[in-house]
C-alpha cells in the first residue's frame, strides 16, 4: 500500500469513527443502520480494511457529509 493510499485510509477510519461518535452509535447500532457486519464497521475504523466506492456513498449519505469530508479532502 502506498503511503497516499495509508493517509486515505486512516481519514477515513478516523472520520468513519468519529461521525458514528458524534451519533452516539456503537458499532453494532451503525452496522445494522447500514446493513452491514459489525466486523466490517471495525475493519474501517482501525483502516484494516477501506470502503468500496459504493459503501462510501452510503456512509456519506447516513452520516449527511459530502465524500471529500469523509475522505479527508476537506474539513
Amino acid at each position: 500500500m502506498s503511503m497516499k493510499s495509508t493517509a486515505l485510509n486512516l481519514s477515513i477510519s478516523t472520520r468513519i469513527k468519529e461521525l458514528r461518535g458524534e451519533k452516539g452509535l456503537t458499532q453494532i447500532q451503525a452496522a445494522a443502520l447500514l446493513n452491514i457486519d459489525k466486523s466490517t464497521i471495525a475493519k474501517y475504523e482501525t483502516g484494516a480494511a477501506t470502503p468500496s466506492v459504493h459503501v462510501l456513498i452510503s456512509l456519506a449519505d447516513f452520516f449527511d457529509v459530502s465524500l471529500d469530508y469523509l475522505t479527508g479532502r476537506e474539513d
